[in-house]
């Protein structure tokens, strides 16, 4: 009906106003192709399948087949069949109270039949909307028979009514979607008996109640979703019922990572301090997509049950939670030495530096600036001043003295293990920090080592670290092996 006009609200009204009624398949074909020639956007919030799976889809649709859609876990089946319900009409009449939805014109259940012939034109009808008119079913172990098309209802035969009377069934999920879009989720998992159920469906038009003599001849678009046959161990789809659907397509994962970031971005959790606060570069987005990609090609990764874009997905919002949880910390830093908190998490800083890297820029002296304020706790005998950390720096450092000096043998004291190689200008010792962790220092051939100004902890004994250097030095040593790559 024309938007802004007066709806009938009985039969007679409605044959007055001219309108006319269309089979479900008839009205999707309809506003199909006025979106078509409109050129607008057919399925809204579906990515990478423009060249590929939405042309099948409409080619389905313009012939009027029903529908399987076959591909693997995350590849938006289920969205992509709700989509579907945009190309039905915004309302339709139908009979008041029917649970049928039954044409006006030539309704199918008999309460319906029963009060045309008692009212006659002046029966009443309701208009229902389109997203009334659309019904799934995750297909699972326990599903029955009468789940999908219908059986006795007990109550009713309790009130009163015969077993033979029509009255007394309760219909299932189907013959309730009559004249709308019926989807069955992961058909293969439906055993082989309740698929048998739906041969009358799809190629006759109509279902039959066990115990009673009648047909129903529903309007009903079917489609489905299932796993490709060739890896699911749950079951299978039989072989009449899949001849009876007119279109497969195969569905599949983004084709390129611009794609996978724009799914990414369009389908992670918002929250909108987490917004305020994280900013994401754009390459820490292309690692996440290469994580998944590299998952789908690599031999280690079942390959038959797929990769889902759900895992994309939730690499990202981890990501983001982790660097929203980074941003809260520091900003307790900062708050406590009273500097003003930073707005933005270590995302921000690392895309900073990153930008200014080869140019001496973006952060001071190398560091960022949670590094300058976790060395300005330091005790000043162990500011970082040529500070290289780990044993493969010492290596590195003492190369040309290790190779014509046998080193010492460390000895573990108080201060954490001394070293000292006998080489022409260099000397390196370890020392360990008051609050934990190692830090090496540089200090010239002959010069004092630095000492940590702490105090001993109870209960140890305190040793001068000289003293140990010095009964090092007077012990042979063993010849300094060199293991591993310097």
């Amino acid at each position: 009906m024309p938007k802004g006009a007066v709806k009938p609200s009985t039969i007679g009204e409605l044959r007055s106003s001219g309108y006319t009624v269309q089979t479900v398949k008839q009205e999707v074909r309809k506003n199909l192709i006025r979106k078509i020639e409109k050129a607008d956007d057919l399925f809204p919030g579906i990515v990478g399948f423009d060249e590929s799976v939405i042309p099948q889809l409409e080619n389905a649709v313009l012939a009027g087949q029903d529908i399987i859609l076959l591909g693997e876990r995350g590849q938006a089946k289920s969205r992509l069949i709700r989509r579907l319900v945009s190309l039905l009409d915004d309302e339709i009449p139908v009979m008041a109270g029917c649970e049928l939805n039954c044409d006006p014109f030539a309704p199918i259940c008999t309460a319906c039949k029963q009060s045309i012939e008692e009212h006659g034109d002046g029966a009443a009808i309701q208009w229902m909307a389109r997203d009334k008119r659309y019904s799934e079913k995750l297909a699972t172990p326990d599903i029955s028979v009468a789940d999908l098309i219908g059986e006795i209802d007990p109550i009713k035969v309790a009130e009163g009514r015969y077993l033979s009377d029509e009255l007394t069934i309760h219909y299932g999920l189907i013959p309730r979607t009559n004249r709308g879009i019926f989807c069955i989720n992961e058909l293969p998992d439906l055993s082989e008996r309740i698929q048998v159920s739906l041969f009358n469906l799809m190629e006759e038009r109509d279902v039959q109640i066990k115990g009673y003599r009648i047909m129903l001849p529903l309007d009903v678009m079917l489609v489905s979703s299932a796993n490709p046959e060739d890896y699911t161990n749950r079951g299978r789809i039989v072989t009449p019922l899949k001849d009876r659907f007119g279109a497969q397509i195969r569905t599949h994962y983004p084709r390129s990572l611009d794609q996978e970031i724009e799914i990414v971005e369009q389908e992670y959790v918002r929250f909108p301090d987490t917004d305020e606060r994280v900013s994401v570069p754009s390459y820490m987005k292309e690692i996440v997509a290469e994580i998944t990609s590299l998952a789908r090609r690599s031999p280690e990764v079942n390959q038959r049950s797929g990769v889902s874009l759900r895992v994309s997905i939730a690499n990202y919002e981890t990501m983001v939670g982790n660097a929203f949880k980074r941003s809260l910390q520091e900003r307790g830093v900062d708050l406590a030495q009273g500097e003003r908190p930073s707005r933005h998490s270590r995302l921000h800083h690392r895309q900073d530096r990153v930008g200014e890297r080869g140019r001496g820029q973006g952060v001071q002296g190398g560091r960022r600036p949670h590094q300058e304020r976790r060395h300005q706790r330091l005790p000043p005998v162990l500011q970082p001043g040529g500070v290289r950390r780990g044993s493969g720096a010492v290596r590195r450092g003492v190369r040309g003295a290790h190779r014509q000096r046998p080193a010492v043998r460390g000895i573990r004291g108080r201060g954490g293990v001394a070293r000292q190689h006998r080489g022409a200008d260099t000397a390196h010792r370890a020392v360990r920090r008051p609050f934990g962790g190692s830090i090496r220092h540089r200090v010239p051939a002959g010069g004092a080592a630095p000492q940590p100004q702490a105090q001993p902890r109870p209960g140890v004994r305190a040793v001068s670290l000289q003293g140990l250097t010095a009964r090092a030095l007077s012990q042979p040593s063993p010849p300094y092996r060199v293991r591993g790559r310097l």
